[in-house]
């Protein structure tokens, strides 16, 4: 019995192989982001060094509409820092470019969502915007979850994370 791989399954495993930075700008895409958040959400482009570049806010409901290419991978994170999805992946990498009949591009509408967290994410979100950093180490929780606490969300951090998932997969 012969697999057939869909579209879908080859643009994911293309974009395990990919590094986590631009590579080119040859192929040009075009896409809508549409923030379906409800908090701000900051949009992060990788340039040709894996360095992020911040491409401004979107507010809640609101879209920005973007000429980017298909090798530049973006990230988008929330007000508070966390991390966001786009279009369900932590790291987008934008499809190629469609155009009208008449020539004009098709943008591609790409959804940034807030994932599903887990309890403790959730409380501890919460309890880093309810509570000053100074009076963490006087809340009555383990040691561990102060810790975390302290380890306040950096993008940076998590590109570096993100690539060391991706190189050992």
């Amino acid at each position: 019995m012969i697999h057939s791989v869909s579209k879908s399954e080859q643009m994911a495993e293309q974009e395990e192989l990919q590094p986590l930075r631009s590579l080119h700008s040859l192929e040009p895409s075009f896409v809508s982001f549409q923030n379906r958040c409800s908090c701000r959400a900051e949009a992060w482009w990788l340039d040709f060094a894996g360095a992020p570049v911040s491409y401004g806010e979107i507010s809640p409901g609101q879209w920005l509409r973007m000429n980017t290419y298909q090798t530049h991978p973006w990230i988008f994170r929330a007000s508070d820092g966390s991390a966001l999805l786009i279009d369900s992946r932590e790291v987008y990498f934008p499809s190629a470019a469609e155009y009208r009949e008449d020539g004009h591009p098709l943008f591609r509408t790409v959804t940034v969502t807030s994932p599903v967290y887990s309890l403790q994410e959730y409380c501890l979100k919460l309890i880093r915007k309810l509570v000053r950093d100074t009076d963490i180490d006087r809340l009555e929780i383990p040691g561990f979850l102060k810790k975390e606490l302290h380890r306040s969300p950096d993008l940076l951090r998590d590109i570096q994370t993100l690539r060391a998932q991706r190189m050992s997969s």
